[in-house]
């Protein structure tokens, strides 16, 4: 028989059990200042340790035909690449990333998006901050998930494409156009 010791006893290693589960963590979720493991107060030197189970490639702005400042590209120990970082400030290890770019589709936000998605992914379940028309993107800013990602030019109509003076709406946009680059930006704080 079940005294009342016993009872308490299983209720509360059931409470524990279930906030244990609630706890783990997926590691393509996209979320307010995470990206799997990744905060955004993980510092270039501590990034060894997050990802030691995958490959850290660190390129610099003198390595040849490289442009781009300090990237480090994450690759999956098969080969896949997972994210490429931008720190704060350039070789310092104790910097924090500013800018992520998530490119294994894997990584998404609660609401489904992710880097292979398309345009109506955006308008159907975030509020869309401003768009940028630029020479070859049209650029879509999400501040709610600290977000911009990209539509190449040619996914839209041909008024678009070779103009950056005029304004492009979300309606100009369509539904199918699929997201070339999803960045996140972290604020400094």
């Amino acid at each position: 028989m079940y005294t009342k010791k016993n009872i308490i006893t299983l209720f509360i290693g059931i409470v524990l059990i279930s906030c244990q589960k609630e706890k783990k963590l997926n590691p393509f979720e996209i979320s307010t200042n995470r990206i799997g493991h990744l905060t955004n107060v993980i510092k270039v030197n501590q990034l060894d340790s997050i990802y030691a189970s995958d490959s850290i490639v660190k390129r610099k702005k003198t390595d040849q035909f490289i442009t781009a400042s300090n990237e480090i590209e994450i690759f999956e120990k098969g080969g896949a690449k997972l994210l490429i970082l931008e720190p704060r400030e350039e070789l310092n290890p104790e910097s924090t990333i500013e800018t992520i770019q998530i490119i294994d589709p894997r990584y998404h936000t609660d609401l489904g998006l992710s880097a292979d998605g398309v345009f109506m992914d955006i308008k159907n379940n975030y509020k869309i901050s401003k768009i940028n028309n630029t020479l070859s993107s049209a650029v879509i800013f999400i501040d709610s998930i600290q977000a911009y990602l990209t539509i190449d030019k040619k996914e839209l109509p041909s008024e678009f494409k070779f103009n950056t003076d005029t304004k492009i709406e979300a309606a100009n946009i369509p539904d199918s156009a699929k997201i070339k680059h999803f960045l996140i930006t972290w604020d400094e704080k």
